[in-house]
């Protein structure tokens, strides 16, 4: 079969002879005819075989037939993607094949500023690419309107779900028309994503050429047993041998993805690390530099990974095993693409055997295991994990344990020994021996302390401690006489005192505006007296 027989246009057939496509691949013999007929397509096919032509065909196919000459164009058709990267790659797919076709398109994604993209938008466009959330921003905003769309394509549904989008996705399909043709493809199909297809699809075609969740057949796959600390060493070893000329190497956090990248650089190896934190000009960079063979290695994490379409790509590297084994299917997607040759190579550490234990299960083989190097470890007999290792102080401080221990705090029972002394028998005063413990540390501390010296005068002029304060005895069962008495016999006005006038109530009074005022002299004005 070749793309003539999928009943295409005369201009979409010259794109895609211009761009090297001569026959169409499974998904594509399948997809592209019943979404030219306006049916809602359920697509599930592995990383790597052709979804994005799947749905752009024939979505510009049928946007000819609706667009108008004259005036401002609307959105007629939303694609919506988890990535930047993957947002960038669909399209430059729609402007490759809509080259012969008056079709205006654009991609809007986060991490840039959004007045270019306004610019875009004002200007009238048919196809709109987009993430969730700068698509989600905009329509806040009312600079994008969603009424007018007739095609909703959802790519990449699954890896929507692993990067918490689902709910945004949710959001978006509530501002679309209820009657438009919806696109559904993934990789993987969940619980929750099948939930969601039977929610926004009516009567959909479903398309799958291969099992849920199956690896590439053309993808030769193997799995290194070595441990944690030594990855590093396996890594360079293996890139040094001048077979792997380029080489995708995944690890499952961003500053792992940093730290790889600067080891190999160091050991003359070209990395460049590509992941969340970096900037979108960043992250272009390194995507072209790899490109175009300016950097034999990229580093990058499973978010930033999606949308990354190497010709060619001769290895991918897991560094790290994925948690998720849906996760393990997209990595190694990223070779063997268009029906072509790949490898993919996969580290497991002693913590990451269930990680590999689950990803056979999903994809219903069992890797096959390379002990042929200088760090292979039994997987039927794994070390123990080596205990990690305290960090050496830091300018010259001691740790946390050596300052307890010169401070004496280590005496004190942290809180599981004091949850623990709980059952344990009292003595004869009816607490417990760790608690006396204790508190018997903390006096001996306190003791250790320089009482404070510091005196004041009293209103007879004797000295005192600042410690003591003055006691007032000021009890009913005292004398007239004896009320408002301090110790050292002198009395006090009470700042609470009926009136003399006899009325209800209290005059607030106090013993230190009782004293006489000074006379003043007469007023001078002028520095003479009057």
């Amino acid at each position: 079969m070749t793309f003539k027989d999928l009943n295409l246009i005369e201009p979409i057939q010259k794109a895609l002879a211009e761009e090297g496509y001569k026959t169409p691949t499974p998904i594509q013999q399948q997809a592209i005819p019943h979404a030219l007929e306006g049916k809602d397509v359920l697509g599930c096919a592995q990383t790597g075989t052709g979804k994005t032509a799947a749905f752009a065909i024939p979505v510009l196919q049928n946007l000819l037939d609706k667009l108008s000459p004259n005036g401002h164009r609307k959105i007629k058709t939303l694609v919506l993607t988890p990535t930047r990267e993957l947002a960038i790659q669909i399209g430059d797919s729609f402007k490759a094949y809509s080259r012969h076709v008056k079709v205006r398109g654009t991609v809007i994604f986060g991490g840039v500023s959004q007045k270019p993209q306004e610019s875009r938008l004002k200007k009238g466009i048919d196809v709109l690419v987009a993430t969730p959330g700068r698509l989600l921003d905009l329509m806040n905003q009312g600079i994008i309107s969603l009424a007018d769309v007739e095609i909703f394509v959802l790519d990449e549904a699954d890896r929507m779900l692993d990067m918490g989008f689902i709910h945004d996705v949710r959001r978006v399909i509530k501002a679309l028309p209820e009657k438009r043709q919806t696109l559904f493809f993934s990789a993987t199909m969940p619980k929750e994503i099948a939930k969601l297809a039977h929610d926004i699809l009516i009567e959909p075609i479903r398309v799958s050429v291969t099992p849920v969740s199956s690896t590439a057949e053309k993808v030769h796959q193997t799995v290194f047993f070595v441990e944690k600390r030594n990855k590093k060493k396996l890594l360079i070893e293996l890139l040094n041998n001048e077979e792997i000329v380029s080489a995708l190497v995944f690890t499952r956090t961003k500053h792992g993805a940093n730290r790889v990248a600067r080891d190999l650089d160091r050991k003359g190896i070209s990395a460049m690390a590509i992941h969340g934190n970096k900037s979108q000009t960043a992250r272009q960079k390194a995507l072209g530099n790899f490109k175009d063979g300016q950097i034999r290695v990229l580093v990058a994490t499973d978010i930033a990974a999606r949308g990354i379409d190497v010709e060619e790509l001769s290895h991918v590297i897991n560094f790290d095993l994925p948690n998720i084994p849906e996760t393990y299917v997209h990595r190694i997607g990223r070779t063997g693409r268009a029906g072509l040759s790949g490898i993919a190579l996969s580290f497991c550490d002693v913590e990451e055997l269930p990680y590999l234990k689950d990803i056979q299960k999903l994809i219903r083989k069992v890797v096959p295991m390379d002990s042929d190097h200088p760090f292979h470890y039994d997987p039927n007999n794994p070390p123990e994990p080596a205990p990690k290792q305290e960090r050496p102080p830091r300018n010259g401080r001691q740790n946390n344990n050596a300052r307890k221990e010169r401070s004496g705090r280590n005496d004190k029972p942290n809180h599981a020994e004091r949850r623990s002394n709980r059952n344990q028998p009292k003595n004869n005063s009816g607490r417990h021996e760790e608690e006396e413990k204790a508190e018997t540390v903390s006096a001996s501390r306190n003791s250790r302390r320089r009482p404070n010296q510091r005196k004041k005068p009293t209103r007879n002029g004797s000295l005192e401690n600042r410690s003591k304060k003055p006691t007032v005895k000021n009890t009913s069962d005292q004398n007239a006489s004896e009320k408002n008495t301090r110790e050292d016999g002198t009395k006090w006005n009470s700042i609470f005192q009926k009136p003399s006038s006899g009325k209800k109530g209290f005059v607030i009074k106090s013993d230190r505006f009782d004293k006489p005022k000074k006379k003043s002299g007469k007023r001078t004005y002028r520095g003479k007296k009057g």
